[in-house]
């Protein structure tokens, strides 16, 4: 029996050959180039924080938390009056920002929706997202600071309100969202009103959610340096009760201590950073987890 020939290939499954290879060829240096800078990101990223860990371990003492900030050139001193003052000025940013931002939130996802309006808070919230947070500083400078003649902590818990407001916005809005309908309707179908029913059924749907986007908002302004500049500055003492005046924080006094050439200043400076770093990595943890047991 003659010997069967295979058939030649039609010339359009060559032609697609020829060009995919091409595209193959492109897609792996893609990815290898993705995984090359990746790689070379992690690689940075964890080299400042081995060398944070290091150098602020090294500075850590007992006495970070019992004493306040030192004169220029003198020994010993601590950060107490800084973290102090850092977490009064993050609570009163937060409290503010909270009612606005879950409020303001709620009407988006529940009233105003594709309304003008509505259209319009998503516009001015999206540039609040983006703004510099110098910029923010500067406007509660002028708005604040500028006409009462000095610098306070309230200025300083205002700034942070306004970076936080927009995060607290954006999470409280999408985590509604994820709401279905059909809850809404089982509690329209009881009798209840809009407004319990946003309370009652919505709130409660989506608490991990809102809770979660709290909380990165808080360790979103914990850190922040530039708008502080502007509106609580520093000061080597414990605030006064009425928060007038420079107020000590943390941010600031890093940020001022490490561009010292006193070398207990800079070393006051490597232990507040590692103290920030830790307290906004245990704020994303819990968020983290908040997400996973609301996803559950």
């Amino acid at each position: 029996m003659p010997e069967a020939h295979a058939a030649p290939a039609p010339p359009e499954a060559a032609s697609w050959r020829r060009v995919r290879r091409p595209r193959r060829l492109a897609d792996r240096a893609m990815k290898v180039f993705c995984a090359a800078v990746t790689a070379l990101g992690v690689f940075a990223l964890g080299w400042i924080l081995l060398l944070l860990a290091w150098e602020g371990l090294t500075a850590f003492s007992p006495r970070i938390f019992t004493e306040v900030t030192p004169g220029p050139g003198s020994e010993g001193g601590g950060l107490a009056n800084a973290i102090v003052g850092s977490i009064i000025l993050t609570f009163l940013g937060i409290t503010v920002a909270t009612p606005i931002g879950v409020l303001a939130g709620t009407y988006l996802s529940e009233y105003g929706k594709s309304s003008r309006l509505a259209n319009v808070i998503r516009f001015v919230n999206d540039i609040l997202l983006s703004a510099p947070s110098i910029l923010i500083g500067l406007f509660v400078y002028t708005l604040i600071v500028w006409p009462t003649g000095g610098y306070s902590g309230w200025a300083g818990a205002v700034a942070l309100a306004i970076i936080a407001t927009p995060v607290i916005v954006r999470t409280t809005e999408d985590m509604l969202r994820l709401v279905p309908n059909t809850l809404r309707e089982a509690g329209a179908a009881l009798g209840a009103p809009p407004a319990q029913v946003t309370m009652q059924i919505s709130w409660r749907a989506a608490k991990a959610g809102i809770v979660t986007g709290i909380l990165l908002a808080m360790a979103r302004i914990a850190g922040e340096t530039a708008p502080l500049l502007f509106t609580a500055l520093n000061n080597s003492f414990w605030f006064n009760a009425s928060l007038l005046g420079g107020v000590a924080n943390l941010p600031v006094t890093i940020f001022q201590f490490a561009l010292s050439p006193y070398p207990n200043w800079q070393q006051l400076a490597w232990a507040g950073a590692l103290l920030i770093t830790v307290a906004i990595m245990a704020l994303s943890v819990v968020a983290r987890l908040l997400v996973r047991r609301g996803i559950r």
